[in-house]
């Protein structure tokens, strides 16, 4: 018991992580019908940056490693809004140099220009900081809290928390607020709403900035779990792609359900034997395919996001 309990809660954490970035996924495919292949290269920058500017705040090298002493919540927090900053700017290069040069030209050209600008992202950050993992304590102490046995580390929590709330706070913008209106207009009929007044390429636009800056966002988030490295990307944006194919590609809540649920799986498959872990999480969307094409909380239409 005290086994599941503890893959429950890695499981919560990899979880938000998979959500963090399948949001990222559901946003620009709501906008446009594309999606960032290279997503899980900004996952580099996300967390590389931000250790880089916490290493010069500390007055180290950006390639150096930071003590527990060095770190504090306060500047963990600063260094994660410009990192997510940094990483949103990036956005604008890639839906620029990306995705405009293909909009309405027939083919999937995009999905190679998406790939080939995640993997000139990951290389650039291979040239600067190189290929060596970057330890980082988290800003939360690496204490252990124990809960029925089960340990749980605070970042793990932090993870959750922000997953929830940057899930909640989407949904609140795209529901209520006039930019939720105008994104679910350029969604529904972009030709309607570029008619009634609406800059449908701006809207588009700061739907990748959120993406990536999403992206960017996770990076941080997980450095503390998993170290800050320049290889981190590939294998978590699979994952969290498949989370939100399971949980909905068009809404926001099934993207976050999703990545709760295939990181729930991957940790209890993995008490059981770890190598059926990929087995088991792609049987699955073999499954979700075949009997609900949409996802769990897929809409029928993308009216519904």
């Amino acid at each position: 018991m005290t086994a599941i309990l503890q893959a429950l809660a890695s499981g919560l954490a990899l979880g938000a992580i998979y959500g963090l970035i399948a949001l990222g996924f559901n946003i620009t495919y709501a906008t446009t019908k594309t999606f960032n292949f290279g997503q899980g290269a900004f996952l580099v920058p996300g967390s590389l940056v931000g250790v880089s500017l916490l290493l010069l705040a500390a007055g180290k090298p950006h390639w150096g490693n930071l003590a527990p002493s060095e770190m504090t919540l306060f500047t963990y927090g600063l260094a994660t809004l410009a990192s997510v900053a940094i990483v949103g700017a990036i956005g604008i290069l890639l839906y620029y140099c990306a995705i405009k040069p293909f909009v309405g030209v027939g083919g999937l050209n995009w999905v190679l220009s998406t790939i080939g600008f995640g993997i000139i992202l990951q290389n650039t950050a291979l040239a600067i900081w190189g290929p060596a993992s970057i330890a980082v304590p988290s800003p939360l102490g690496n204490e252990v809290y124990r809960i029925a046995g089960a340990g749980i580390r605070p970042q793990e929590v932090l993870v959750a928390v922000v997953a929830i709330a940057v899930m909640v706070g989407l949904d609140f913008v795209i529901r209520r607020t006039r930019f939720g209106k105008a994104l679910r207009a350029v969604a529904f009929n972009p030709q309607a709403a570029a008619i009634v007044g609406i800059n449908v390429e701006k809207i588009v636009i700061i739907a990748f900035v959120i993406s990536s800056a999403l992206a960017g966002l996770a990076g941080i988030l997980i450095a503390p779990i998993t170290t800050a490295s320049v290889f981190i990307g590939l294998g978590v944006a699979l994952k969290a792609f498949s989370a939100a194919i399971v949980g909905g590609l068009t809404n926001a809540r099934g993207c976050v359900l999703g990545g709760f649920l295939l990181g729930l799986i991957e940790a209890l498959v993995g008490l059981w034997r770890a190598e059926m872990r990929e087995i088991t999480i792609f049987l699955l969307i073999i499954i979700v395919l075949v009997v609900r094409p949409s996802g769990l909380l897929g809409a029928r239409s993308v009216e519904k996001i």
